[in-house]
């Protein structure tokens, strides 16, 4: 019996774009996803940004990325809210991409009794914030934080990101706070959901072993690991886990003959 085409989970940065521009064949090989009609979703761990926005950016780097074919940890956050506490309230710190999900979910945003204390990446974070946040933790509300990562890239560097941020508040508090994003296999399944595959038949192309290659390994998908971003062929040797398959970059995958 012929298999059934693959689906893909695909990692963003270092794996179709560096920056603002886009990776050698990394269209091609969208397009490829694209004529074969496959199912894919981009996959970030960065909660800053809608759907539509990235989207934009993609389109003008010349990669055919509709806002359907997104998933980031903001949308597993507040899929996440919504299993747990249908239409509840949370004091959330982050941007656009972040609060339109919350808001989407049917929840209150407000500092005022919330059931929880939502945290993402903001390229301001405030201390009153932030000191508002402890108290309603202190206070009860539960705490969830988008993703792990501790820095973000810029063009002028890295940047504290909401990891940086959570490590604050858990000594602050003494609470813990859970990660939605990678490589919690919640964002994988969450995202798995969305576009309606199962994880038998996808597989989780990235650049990192410690979030990518190791949610996809948690979540029961095959991996892909590409040379194209901040993983050498050398590192893979000094983890536990390893990947399915190594490429240079997504311009040497041929899906055809990964199904």
């Amino acid at each position: 019996m012929k298999n059934r085409k693959k689906s893909y989970l695909i990692d963003m940065d270092g794996v179709l774009v560096h920056g603002s521009m886009p990776l050698p064949g990394a269209a091609e090989f969208i397009q490829t996803l694209i004529e074969e009609k496959r199912k894919f979703l981009i996959l970030t761990n960065n909660p800053l940004y809608t759907t539509r926005d990235l989207s934009h950016r993609f389109q003008m780097t010349g990669l055919n990325i509709t806002e359907d074919r997104i998933y980031t940890s903001a949308m597993a956050t507040a899929a996440f809210l919504h299993r747990q506490r249908p239409y509840g309230k949370a004091f959330v710190i982050g941007e656009t991409g972040l609060t339109e999900a919350i808001h989407a979910i049917g929840y209150v945003q407000t500092s005022v009794e919330p059931d929880y204390v939502v945290l993402g990446e903001t390229n301001t974070y405030s201390f009153e914030e932030v000191t508002k946040a402890i108290r309603l933790i202190m206070g009860g509300a539960r705490f969830i934080a988008t993703n792990p990562d501790a820095t973000g890239p810029t063009e002028s560097g890295i940047v504290p990101a909401t990891g940086s941020m959570a490590a604050l508040i858990e000594k602050a508090t003494g609470k813990a706070p859970l990660f939605i994003g990678k490589p919690n296999p919640l964002m994988m399944r969450s995202a798995l959901n969305h576009m309606d595959a199962h994880s038998e038949e996808s597989i989780m192309i990235g650049d990192r072993m410690d979030t990518d290659i190791l949610s996809g390994i948690s979540s029961g998908l095959e991996t892909i690991l590409v040379l194209s971003g901040v993983t050498s062929k050398e590192d893979i040797e000094k983890y536990s886990y390893g990947p399915n398959y190594v490429f240079n970059s997504v311009a040497d995958i041929i899906p055809s003959e990964l199904d």
